[in-house]
């Protein structure tokens, strides 16, 4: 059966989501909804109607299945809640809430419509990332002493515009929200919740920028075995540098890397065998920067998969719920002060 879709935000990932439910032949979009009216020729190109609201959406009663939330992280737990409580499935980019009490409410309105709400996490997708999950799936690597995981992107005035929601707290969150929180999802996929955690956080170049910090540096201790380290930042200079993770274990040492830990940069395991990917990971090119892997294929598949009952969804919305409550404790020590004048004006049209 094909399933029908709805794009709740047409921006760069609402742009990339409609593409690979319009080249999917088990799938249809059916509606286009933004607050832009100037969106309206890209609904004409795509032969399928522009909404400005999401209400508006709801009360036409057009037949869809799943509505792809690609709105701003403040919007997306109301969103999802209104459009579950409406009898809809939900895709929800990431983060699926910026607290853990709005993604909570999710999973309730999930729950009580017997509605889905599948959390969009690419990055595990990846083909360096799926190997050193195997790997230590199959003990490969013995005791976990320590982990590293590092995220240094830039994200500079080409991304903080005034008048977006970009660098806003209450719409964007910070940076373990908006660029890493698919990183954060890749650590406890691999190695359960964390606990102990110590945050530094420091704000180099964007006090004029944003209302967050721009770097961190954060310690911890996994509830299960080791002990770990995320050092983040956005204030690298001209491009995303680097996205990478070293495992170190009683056996060996792994460290992936990259951009986007589309890499593997060292392996010292005894009797394992290397693999080769000959196909890298894309990623998702927005011109002045980029974004994570692209990967979003893989999702939309099992979506329809799930709605045809073929397999099971890959991902638990309990999984977003963990990486929403793991950077809320992480931010728990983080003074909010406002450092710049960022608007967030007319994005709660959406509600």
């Amino acid at each position: 059966m094909k399933i029908k879709f709805a794009i709740l935000g047409y921006g760069h990932i609402g742009k990339r989501h409609a593409e690979l439910i319009l080249q999917n032949p088990n799938a249809e979009l059916v509606a286009i909804v933004d607050i832009d009216p100037f969106q309206q020729e890209n609904a004409l190109q795509l032969r399928v109607p522009l909404f400005t609201h999401l209400s508006e959406f709801l009360n036409a009663n057009i037949k869809v299945d799943v509505v792809n939330i690609c709105t701003p992280n403040g919007l997306h737990a109301h969103q999802a809640i209104e459009c579950l409580e409406n009898h809809k499935h939900v895709i929800i980019e990431k983060p699926i809430a910026l607290t853990k009490e709005e993604a909570l409410n999710v999973q309730r309105a999930s729950i009580m419509n017997q509605k889905y709400a599948f959390p969009v996490v690419q990055n595990r997708y990846s083909p360096t990332i799926r190997w050193v999950k195997e790997v230590l799936e199959e003990e490969a690597l013995g005791e976990i002493f320590m982990v590293q995981l590092n995220c240094f992107w830039n994200r500079d005035e080409r991304y903080y515009v005034p008048g977006s929601w970009h660098g806003t707290l209450n719409l964007d969150g910070g940076p373990l929200y908006t660029q890493f929180s698919h990183f954060i999802d890749v650590l406890l996929w691999m190695f359960g919740n964390i606990t102990n955690i110590h945050s530094k956080f420091m704000n180099f170049n964007h006090q004029y920028l944003t209302q967050f910090e721009d770097s961190g540096i954060i310690s911890f201790d996994f509830k299960k075995q080791g002990s770990g380290i995320l050092n983040y930042s956005t204030s690298i200079f001209g491009a995303n540098f680097e996205s990478s993770m070293t495992i170190i274990g009683a056996k060996g040492v792994i460290k992936i890397g990259g951009q986007y830990m589309n890499e593997i940069i060292y392996c010292n395991v005894d009797k394992l065998e290397i693999p080769s990917f000959e196909n890298p990971t894309p990623v998702n090119n927005y011109g002045m920067y980029q974004g994570s892997a692209a990967n979003h294929q893989f999702l939309i598949n099992n979506v329809i998969n799930v709605l045809n009952g073929i397999e099971e969804s890959h991902v638990a919305l309990e999984e977003g719920i963990r990486v929403v409550e793991t950077i809320e404790h992480i931010y728990a020590g983080r003074i909010q002060k406002k450092t710049a004048e960022v608007t967030n004006e007319g994005f709660t049209l959406y509600n």
